[in-house]
């Protein structure tokens, strides 16, 4: 299910989203970091009690991946959706564990129309994941390109 159909008009600087929430598994942490990030303290257990984080925990780019797809089923629409020409900040605060149960909101910190396209807008917008203690574990700061309501 995507977003709701949302134009750039729609959105609001200081606004807040809601992202929905996902629960991580051990199975999925060693699965994505066995194919992208095959550190021993994201793919083996044993190993990763003894490394600095006393067990296993999920890549970065696994909470990272996690955020952009809370983002496209809650947020974007494929329709207004353009892309985006980057990503400005990523964080990784406190490491992300099985069992932990991420929830996502987004808001949006700024907004411009584009000086080259006027059918496009520009969203600099700040998805945070929270585990299910209200911890901040990922923070990520990107530019969305967003359709404009047609006239």
């Amino acid at each position: 299910m995507p977003g709701p159909l949302r134009y750039w008009e729609d959105y609001e600087v200081g606004a807040r989203y809601d992202l929905g929430s996902r629960a991580i598994t051990e199975d999925e942490i060693i699965a994505f970091a066995r194919q992208f990030d095959p550190q021993p303290f994201h793919i083996d257990p044993v190993a990763a009690r003894q490394s600095m984080f006393g067990g296993l925990i999920a890549s970065g780019w696994h909470t990272g991946s996690i955020v952009m797809r809370l983002i496209v089923d809650n947020y974007l629409h494929p329709e207004t959706s353009l892309g985006s020409p980057g990503i400005d900040n990523i964080g990784w605060l406190k490491p992300v564990r099985p069992g932990d149960v991420l929830s996502g909101t987004m808001q949006v910190l700024d907004k411009r129309e584009s000086r080259s396209k006027p059918t496009i807008g520009i969203l600099i917008n700040e998805a945070s994941l929270q585990n299910q203690k209200g911890e901040v574990v990922t923070t990520v700061r990107a530019t969305n390109l967003i359709r404009r309501r047609p006239a």
